[in-house]
Formats: C-alpha cells, sequence, structure tokens
C-alpha cells in the first residue's frame, strides 16, 4: 500500500470492510431466505461482493481484534424490536462502514475512494427501496 496509510489505518480499514461486508450480508439473507427475493438479494450480494480491495493479506497482518478496546457489546446493540430493527440496524453499520472506508482511501486509491462512495449510495438507495 501507499506509504500514506499506516499500519493503524489498516486495522481501520480491515474493521470497517469486514463491518460492511457483515451488514449487507444479515440484510442480503434475510431478503434472500425470509423474502424470496432475488433481485433485492442479487443487489446486495453484488455490492458485498465489490467491497473489497486487492491488499487484503496486508490488511489482515495488522488485525488486533483480540486487543479491540471497543469489543465489549454495548446494551444498545442487544436491542432489536422487530426484523426492520435489524434491517435497519446493519444498513446504518454498512453505509456507515462504506463511508470510512471512502475517506480513508482518498488518501490512497481515488479508485478505491469512488467504489465505497459507489456503495455507499447504492446502500441508501436499497434500504429505502426495501423499507417502505
Amino acid at each position: 500500500m501507499n506509504n500514506n496509510l499506516s499500519p493503524d489505518l489498516f486495522r481501520v480499514i480491515d474493521a470497517n470492510l469486514n463491518r460492511l461486508r457483515e451488514g449487507i450480508r444479515v440484510v442480503e439473507d434475510i431478503i434472500r431466505y425470509r423474502d424470496n427475493n432475488k433481485e433485492l438479494s442479487s443487489q446486495l450480494k453484488l455490492l458485498r461482493h465489490r467491497a473489497k480491495i486487492k491488499e487484503t493479506l496486508e490488511i489482515l497482518k495488522e488485525r488486533d481484534s483480540v486487543n479491540d478496546v471497543l469489543r465489549s457489546t454495548v446494551k444498545s446493540e442487544l436491542n432489536r424490536t422487530d426484523i426492520s430493527s435489524i434491517i435497519i440496524a446493519n444498513f446504518k453499520r454498512a453505509e456507515e462502514s462504506a463511508r470510512v472506508l471512502e475517506e480513508l482511501f482518498k488518501l490512497y486509491s481515488t479508485e478505491y475512494s469512488e467504489n465505497f462512495k459507489y456503495i455507499r449510495y447504492e446502500l441508501y438507495r436499497l434500504e429505502k427501496e426495501i423499507l417502505t
């Protein structure tokens, strides 16, 4: 990777790539298996597959999930009232992570940055379509 990104940022990138894909996957599986909606679940799957970079191994070397200072679950994360609250929480999780990645990659790769911006806006669109 470019020297503009330090190994400390590799951890941020790794965590946000994971969060982004995980958030999309939760919504994707609900739409796929509960709703049997091939079109929307396929769109989510394509977005999840776009959420990647070539430097996976470099980033992975800096992963330190054992020592994550906020690893413990926050009580508000345990409160879900219905399936819509799960979908909303995971869309927000994915959108926020896409934004972090978009911003960080402005230091390294406009191609990556634009990709994560595209993902974020597609998530906004899909969130509205699925929830309204």
